[in-house]
């Protein structure tokens, strides 16, 4: 007997709500059935909440809406009632809503401003629409202003103002010029945001007096002009000569040269300003300076990253462009402009607001008589969003009382529910920058059970194969389902059977008895109604006799059989293959009722010969190969190519025709099959020849088309089974008369490359088919479906032509025609392009994921509007990424993948997932152009899966008869660990494997003694762990007890761990300095091992370096590394090949200066340089007395001019050198080297060094010492050649060249 349990009332009264919500019934899409349900209004479709019309066409203000019985529907403007009827100018379409505002018959769109609102009303409720703001949109005219001319100093900024009329929508700006071209844009010169015109730096080439601003007014299809507006550009050089006449003397004595200039923002003005920008918006924030040079433009974000993969930079990284922003990318952003004299910088506070978004939208609830259902409203915005309710269009609060609803925020909570319940809610969420409004219905439904499966339905099935017997069903309240067998026959029950939930039986294993007559019953507390079907089982269908291997000699005949064995109902179709495909099409394959037979067999049959055998039920094949081997040898024959033609001849000249004839060369055993016409075109291609027709064998003589302008020769060539001959000589050229083209070109094509132009390209026609002399080409287009002119050029030979100015993705009727010196080709045929793509607009919505196991999920999302995605759809990308394991709650670096599902798909499969884990995706739509925004961010998370393996086993501490175990948990747990089981046994000598142990050992320990082992057994161990799904992968490892005591074998010395099997080298650690690094290892193996260590630099492809440790050491010291470098490095053990441990890596410390000994106050350096200070000035008096002239050496001032005295140049005037510091000044200098001074790396010393550095008698190379502090530089110059014998020299020697010589 069942026991009852017992829940108390509260909790029983939840489970019981819970239940019944969840029953909320399905209706089946069965269009009878929808037909005769009662439903309340649904509005299927209507017009823009913000709708812009054009004021000469009529207004369309659409509302569709569905239900049953058929809605009526009525309107409200400006929140009062709408009566058409009263107004001539306003129809609504018959079983519609859609409102026709007659325009182009005498009304005027700006009286129809306003808020409309449709309401779809029947019996069960009544639906609205959302509120439609209608407003015309305008286009006025440019107001008139005098634009004076800009005189503009070279290198000064200049802002050109566009200041286009205010117009609905705004209007798109543009510069041109006179001649309908877009004005060269560049870092210097570039359109704002504003559509104003900025120079950073004026250069003459700007100087001309058409720059036009364009207004372009979309919805209109009108384009307004601005007054051209002139600038000059002067040179300084030329600024006095040319307009003194007309600036004052200040002006023009006050005029400077061209000069550079540290960058000023010209917009944005000061350091900093705001922007609010709403959630899911393009971010456009703009930075343009002035300067000289050019400035550049940098973005950065304070205290951030720019968002990757959806941040691009504009106009020259003047624009930054942030798509699909969210409250994340609020923050300050700071743009620097930077050229080499400075930078300057501003920053934009961006604040993102966002207008409400649906968390959760109600849905439509059907509900049966006395059940209960909830409607749920949940939305997002910053600000938070208020939400109200409404009941068939009037605020709940002061709509009828309805005992079964109860109002909770955003909850509407219906229980008991009865047929006058059926209603339509609307919830409406909004804050200051926007609203949503949602229509749900609660239609309450009681009726009987009906069966939508068609009566006495038969279903065949093959034996032992699944039978699924349909029975479609639909009530409310939601029907009982039973199925039984035969007339009389009772419940269906037990394994053998399967009952789906749609009503379907399904019987697994189907076999001849299960043949008959099957009831399916259908009640509920209205009513009963059954349905029969039949099921029939048939016998399968059988290949009694397969075909077989057959070898057969060439231009032989072999023959395959397929004999088979079918139910006698079914009517069976054979099909024959070769190597999968259909048999070649030749009378030699004879297919027969059980049988293929192939005649004269040759090579090309070899392959394999599939018989398939079909019914209307099942499907069986049966394979063989065929081989094709040599036959038997025969005298040989020699076959050759024939001899070419000879002797061409032309007659019957005609414009379009000629005669051709020919004598046939020998045909060398082999008849000649046809005969190959050539032709070359002097005029066009000479020496190139080209295919103009073929003849049969038996023919000598053609009459061959010819096209105008063309002067032809034509060569013979003659073909056989072997090959074709050589050509024939040429005959002789025969010029035809020019013509107007015959043909138009080829392959026309329209496809845009940018969102505003059309690029119009086609095939060229070849220079035979120009039929004359001057070919060009006539490009026509026009928008297609709108009632346009074509618009037409005339271009000269060339294959492209592109169309500026186009709105996006827009189909185009596209023609080229061909003309010459004598006229047109025929009118050509039409075809259909595009104008270029942009990025789609909008993201993919309701977004799904179903998770199928713990490493695969299904997502579901609606295809976007065809007229978002703004070019060729071609497919959609699933960007997903694990955000962080369940197990760990630990984050790591996110990868994002990709996968790209082709067409208009709405769903894909995503593989590869890790269990237990937390993924998000998103999903943007792909056209031509790129990808779209994405989607909200979708969260779902995988179930648990078996782990892996632990990440170790060691076996520690053996004793006579007692093992201790230690082990790391999983490196992927996925999930949570519920346990470890270990299983061991004895191993004898002879590897016999002893009685299996298995003990379960709680998750949260990882140690184990093993007690009363025997004593000097081995061990095989399996260790793995558990989830609540399963158990993972084993890790396994053995280990041997110690032999007793009192046995001849004792522990060695030390022995405290268990010998592994195979020696090991572990936790391999580095200490690095700045040139050496301490490498220290851990060692388990046989003793008296012989290490080396090996390392290269990391990424490296050179080989490892070797160094031999000493003795049996687990230590070496590395010496002679590079500062600031990183290394691999691994050892090793001498004898054991392949055993090494596993690789580590570590880096040098930086270069450090060195310590150095302050020899500026040694003896023996201050006598050195006093030695030297001797030298120098015996050198120079004897340089005073081989020039016979004085001079003065102030050494200080060369120094400061020039990096290297050797460099200095001779005074033109006298010859001789450049003045020099006296030698009493140069020893006034001679001060204490500093201690850890450095020489910059251009060979000057700064003025706060020493000037009497070693650095500089050394060019530039730094002193280096030992670890010890000793000094090991040494004194190092340049050779200079030395003058020829008797040559007197005007230059003297160098300060430092006079000391190496000495040296």
């Amino acid at each position: 007997m069942m026991k009852k349990m017992s829940i108390p009332t509260s909790k029983a009264s939840l489970v019981l709500f819970l239940c019944q919500i969840i029953s909320a019934l399905d209706v089946p899409l069965d269009s009878k059935l929808l037909e005769e349900l009662s439903q309340p209004p649904t509005i299927t479709q209507q017009s823009p909440k913000d709708y812009i019309v054009d004021p000469r066409e009529n207004i369309v203000i659409q509302c569709e809406a569905k239900g049953k019985p058929p809605p009526s529907f009525s309107w409200t403007r400006n929140g009062t009632h709408f009566d058409i009827d009263k107004d001539a100018q306003v129809t609504m379409k018959p079983n519609s809503g859609t409102l026709v505002v007659n325009i182009m018959n005498g009304g005027k769109a700006e009286a129809y401003e306003g808020v409309y609102q449709c309401t779809a009303r029947n019996e069960r409720g009544a639906a609205i629409s959302n509120n439609i703001v209608i407003r015309p949109s305008r286009s006025p005219l440019w107001t008139k202003e005098k634009l004076e001319p800009n005189h503009v100093r070279e290198g000064d900024s200049l802002v050109l103002h566009c200041r286009p009329p205010v117009g609905l929508p705004p209007p798109i700006i543009f510069w041109m010029d006179n001649a309908f071209q877009r004005l060269p844009q560049s870092e210097r010169v570039s359109q704002g945001l504003n559509g104003d015109l900025y120079f950073s730096n004026v250069q003459p080439e700007d100087t001309r007096e058409d720059y036009i601003c364009y207004a372009r007014f979309n919805h209109t299809q009108t384009i307004q002009q601005k007054q051209p507006i002139s600038v000059k550009v002067f040179s300084m050089d030329s600024l006095n000569d040319t307009i003194a006449a007309n600036l004052s003397d200040t002006d023009i004595y006050g005029a400077k040269p061209v000069t550079e200039r540290q960058p000023v923002l010209l917009t944005p003005t000061g350091s900093t300003s705001t922007k609010v920008e709403l959630r899911g918006n393009v971010l456009l924030l703009e930075c343009i300076a002035a300067g000289l040079p050019t400035p550049v433009i940098r973005w950065i974000k304070e205290g951030g990253e720019l968002p990757a993969n959806r941040t691009f930079f504009e106009n020259f990284k003047k624009t930054l462009k942030i798509i699909d922003v969210s409250e994340a990318d609020s923050g300050n952003y700071k743009c620097i402009a930077r050229n080499t004299l400075g930078s300057v910088h501003h920053v934009i506070s961006v604040t993102v607001k966002a207008a409400p978004y649906w968390i959760t939208a109600p849905r439509n609830l059907v509900l049966s008589p006395g059940e209960d259902g909830t409607l749920i409203c949940r939305a997002n915005g910053n600000p938070k969003p208020s939400i109200s309710w409404l009941a068939n269009g009037v605020p709940i609060a002061i709509a009828p009382e309805d005992p079964s609803r109860k109002v909770d925020g955003d909850t509407i909570i219906f229980s008991q529910v009865q047929e006058r319940s059926s209603a339509v809610y609307q919830c409406n969420a909004s804050n200051e920058y926007g609203y949503l409004l949602a229509n749900a219905f609660v239609n309450v439904l009681a009726e009987p059970p009906r069966i939508l499966t068609p009566a006495n339905k038969l279903y065949q099935v093959i034996a032992d194969s699944p039978a699924l017997l349909d029975c479609a069903y639909f009530g409310s309240p939601k029907p009982e389902i039973e199925w039984f067998k035969g007339v009389k026959g009772s419940i269906l029950r037990g394994n053998e059977y399967v009952f789906h939930d749609n009503g379907t039986l399904e019987i697994p294993v189907a076999q001849k008895n299960s043949a008959g007559t099957y009831t399916c019953v259908a009640r509920n507390e209205l009513g009963k109604i059954q349905n029969e079907v039949q099921l029939e089982i048939k016998d399968p269908t059988m290949i009694i006799k397969q075909p077989e291997y057959k070898v057969i000699q060439r231009y032989g005949q072999v023959s395959f059989e397929c004999i088979i064995k079918h139910d006698s109902t079914l009517l069976p179709t054979v099909t024959w293959l070769k190597n999968n495909d259909e048999l070649p099409d030749d009378e030699r394959f004879l297919v027969g009722k059980d049988n293929l037979t192939i005649m004269n067999v040759t090579d090309k049959d070899d392959g394999t010969y599939t018989c398939i055998v079909n019914t209307t039920l099942d499907s069986v094949s049966a394979s063989a190969v065929l081989t094709v081997v040599a036959a038997p040898p025969t005298p040989a024959i020699i076959y050759a190519r024939p001899n070419p033609p000879f002797d061409l001849e032309l007659t019957g000249q005609l414009e379009r025709s000629i005669d051709l004839s020919w004598i046939p060369g020998d045909e060398n055993n082999s008849p000649i099959i046809n005969f190959v016409i050539e032709y070359e075109d002097a005029l066009h291609e000479p020496g190139v020849w080209h295919y103009q027709t073929e003849v049969p064998g038996t023919q000598t003589t053609a009459q061959l088309k010819l096209s105008p302008y063309v002067n032809y020769s034509f060569r013979v060539i003659a073909v056989n089974k072997i090959g074709r001959s050589q050509p024939s000589e040429p005959s002789e050229q025969y010029l035809t008369k020019s013509a107007s083209p015959d043909e138009n070109p080829a392959n026309v094509q329209g496809i845009g490359s940018e969102p505003d132009n059309l690029v119009i390209t086609w095939e060229p026609l070849k220079g035979f088919q120009s039929n004359g002399p001057g070919l060009q080409y006539k490009v026509s287009w026009r928008q297609k479906d709108v009632d346009d002119e074509w618009t037409s050029v005339i271009v000269a030979n060339v294959s492209k032509y592109i169309v500026s100015g186009t709105p996006t993705f827009v189909p185009y009727e596209v023609k080229v025609q061909a003309l010459n010196d004598l006229g047109y080709a025929p009118e050509p045929s039409e075809v259909i392009g595009h104008s270029g793509e942009d990025l789609p607009m909008v993201a993919p919505g309701n977004v799904q994921v179903h998770v199928i196991n713990s490493t695969l999920a299904k997502v579901h999302w609606d295809p976007v509007p065809l007229k978002t995605v703004r070019g060729h759809l071609q497919g959609y990308k699933v960007y997903y990424w694990k955000v962080q394991s369940l197990s760990r709650r630990s984050r790591r670096h996110i990868e994002k993948k990709i996968l790209t599902f082709r067409g208009n798909k709405t769903f894909g499969m995503l593989p590869g997932l890790e269990p237990y884990s937390s993924y998000k995706l998103n999903v943007r739509v792909v056209n031509g152009k790129g990808e779209g925004p994405a989607s909200p961010d979708k969260v779902f998370n995988t179930p648990e899966g078996v782990p892996s393996s632990p990440s170790f086993l060691k076996i520690t501490n053996p004793t006579l008869d007692s093992l201790t175990l230690e082990w790391g948990s999983p490196t992927h747990p996925n999930g949570v660990l519920t346990s470890y089981t270990l299983k061991f046994q004895p191993i004898n000598n002879t590897h016999e494997l002893g009685p299996l142990v298995e003990i379960k050992i709680p998750a949260n320990e990882s140690s184990l003694i093993l007690k009363n082992l025997n004593y000097s057994t081995r061990y095989k161990f399996y260790f793995n762990a558990q989830t609540s799904v399963g158990s993972g992968s084993q890790i396994t490892e053995e280990a041997v007890t110690i032999m007793d005591e009192a046995g001849i074998l004792r522990p060695a010395v030390g022995a405290g761990k268990v010998q592994p099997l195979y020696p090991r080298i572990r936790n391999v650690t580095t200490a690095a300095a700045e040139t050496y690094a301490n490498i220290s290892w851990e060692y388990e193996g046989p003793d008296h091992a012989n290490f080396y260590v090996e390392y290269g630099v990391a990424g490296s492809k050179e080989d490892w370096k070797k160094e031999i440790v000493n003795g049996s050491r687990s230590f070496f010291v590395l010496k002679g590394l590079t500062p600031g470098t990183a290394y691999k490095v691994r050892v090793g053990a001498e004898g054991l090949s392949g055993f090494r441990s596993s690789e580590d890596v570590f880096e040098t410390g930086p270069a450090m200066a060195s310590r150095q000994v302050d020899i500026a106050t040694q003896g023996w350096f201050i006598g050195l340089m006093c030695a030297v200070a001797l030298l120098i000035l015996i050198l120079l008096i004897v340089c005073f007395i081989r020039r016979n002239k004085g001079g003065k050496y102030p050494v200080k001032e060369k120094e400061d001019a020039h990096a290297d005295p050797e460099i200095q140049p001779m005074k033109e005037d006298d010859g001789t050198f450049g003045e020099y510091r006296s030698l009493e000044s140069d020893a006034e200098d001679h001060k204490p080297l500093k201690k850890g001074s450095r020489t910059p790396s251009d060979r000057t010393v700064k003025k706060e060094d020493s000037d009497d550095s070693l650095v500089d008698y050394g060019e530039g190379v730094n002193g280096q010492f030992n670890e010890d502090g000793s000094f090991i530089g040494q004194y190092s110059g340049k050779k200079e050649k030395e003058p020829a014998e008797g040559n007197e020299s005007s230059e003297a020697p160098s300060p430092v060249n006079a000391m190496n010589s000495f040296v």
